[in-house]
């Protein structure tokens, strides 16, 4: 009896040390368990590790869908087709020196960039896109923003002067000219303590650029910074005396409008003498002197900064409204889009966006032939002739009324009210407009908007 007494003793004494032992590993392993949860290194890394593992096939999913479905789906969304984004990739990769990181890949980098400044996206909705983190998304932005600026001088086209053999309609009348320079408002913002010296002429809050191009809508230097409230002849003068700015061989000059100085270097049209191609509209005839015959040829090969200006703010939704970055990076991401337009205008011989872009006014065209008149006589005797097209037509004169005169000032008030007024003068189309408001008025005037109003908004 005692010794069954001793073994049950025993066995109760045992079974309370195992329990005291299970509730000191129990206590012991939640205290270690407690140190390690607090340690946010550990914490992050197995956060890291869970939210990688599930986030992976969608963002490769993602960058899939951008750059390998179709050319059709990477224009729309990264404003380039394949080929061009692989040849981008490719020289951002061996020539500007951007590499692979941890997470991402060089195509998925460029792809981020490439979705802010083609759509002005906010961070937080590329990082929704691409399934990454916020500041993930800043810091590969900044990134290849860097690197495609580091290939300025790769980018860049070189000044090469109009040859005398030259029989492109536009510009062999230009020997030894080396393109077109002009100035454009870039939407801005920036701190209220300096909306004033950036505010321009119209009231919107923008910087200045400086655009200089060659024939071929490529840029040849791009100068980005200036406040919107500095005038165009200032932003030159910098251009010019800045150590490393715009450089202009001895003999040759660039085509510059009269915002500009006729200075060496640089040919203006004449002033006081119709200028812009809008001018030159059906029914109000062609130049009727040396004068206007300049003009028009002038206006005509000087058109090229303008429809570079007009492409590049089609291709970059980024430039047509207020960024949200500082001023300075602003001035970069700027000169970056411009490098890559240049860059696609090397890639995309045949650019969808270029066949988009509006027409002003009557440029000449190939087809129409080339005007010939005696530009030794600054008379009215010396009629141009027009190979091809509407051989003299002859002007049809009317003599307005007052009221019918007040009607039209009445119609283009309205065309401002209802939006067809834009930064370059009234969309196209806005002479049907005026035509049909003033037959509402007068409907047995019988006036056309060809030649009738062209010729009265002229004089």
């Amino acid at each position: 009896m005692r010794s069954i007494t001793r073994v049950t003793v025993g066995l109760i004494v045992v079974s309370q040390i195992i329990d005291e032992l299970v509730v000191a590993l129990t206590i012991f392993s939640f205290v270690i368990n407690y140190l390690a949860g607090r340690n946010p290194t550990r914490r992050l890394r197995r956060a890291r590790s869970y939210t990688m593992a599930t986030r992976i096939p969608d963002q490769i999913h993602h960058l899939h869908r951008l750059v390998s479905i179709s050319d059709e789906s990477c224009l729309r969304n990264l404003r380039m087709d394949r080929n061009a984004f692989g040849r981008l990739c490719y020289i951002l990769q061996y020539s500007a020196g951007l590499t692979l990181t941890k997470n991402l890949c060089v195509a998925e980098q460029v792809a981020i960039f490439l979705s802010i400044v083609s759509h002005h996206k906010k961070n937080s909705v590329v990082k929704h896109d691409f399934i990454r983190s916020g500041r993930t998304i800043h810091r590969h932005f900044h990134r290849v923003l860097n690197l495609v600026i580091k290939l300025y001088n790769v980018l860049l086209a070189k000044p090469t002067p109009i040859s005398d053999d030259c029989v492109e309609f536009r510009w062999k009348w230009f020997k030894g000219c080396l393109g077109a320079l002009d100035g454009t408002f870039i939407n801005v913002r920036v701190p209220e303590d300096e909306k004033g010296r950036n505010r321009t002429r119209k009231g919107h809050v923008a910087v200045n650029v400086l655009g200089v191009c060659n024939p071929n809508m490529q840029f040849i230097y791009v100068l980005s910074g200036w406040e919107g409230s500095a005038a165009d002849s200032r932003v030159l003068r910098d251009a010019v005396h800045r150590p490393g700015g715009l450089r202009i061989p001895s003999g040759n000059y660039y085509l510059c409008d009269n915002g500009y100085a006729n200075a060496e270097g640089f040919l203006t049209p004449y002033r006081g003498v119709r200028y812009h191609l809008r001018d030159w509209d059906t029914g109000v005839g062609g130049p009727q002197n040396y004068r206007e015959f300049f003009n028009l040829k002038h206006a005509s090969a000087h058109n090229v900064i303008e429809r570079t200006f007009g492409l590049l703010k089609m291709r970059w939704g980024i430039l047509r409204s207020q960024s949200f970055y500082s001023t300075k990076v602003q001035s970069r991401i700027i000169l970056a889009c411009c490098l890559q337009h240049n860059f696609l205008r090397q890639e995309m011989p045949d650019d969808p966006f270029e066949a988009d872009l509006p027409t002003v006014g009557v440029e000449e065209t190939e087809d129409d032939g080339e005007i010939i008149m005696d530009v030794g006589s600054d008379e009215g005797s010396s009629m141009p002739r027009r190979r091809g097209g509407n051989r003299d037509r002859p002007t049809v004169r009317r003599v307005w009324t007052t009221l019918e005169e007040e009607c039209l000032i009445a119609a283009l008030r309205n065309l401002v009210v209802t939006g067809w007024k834009c930064e370059n003068g009234f969309r196209n189309g806005y002479l049907g407009q005026l035509e049909a408001y003033i037959l509402k008025h007068f409907p047995h005037s019988n006036i056309k908007a060809d030649p009738h109003i062209t010729s009265k908004l002229h004089v």
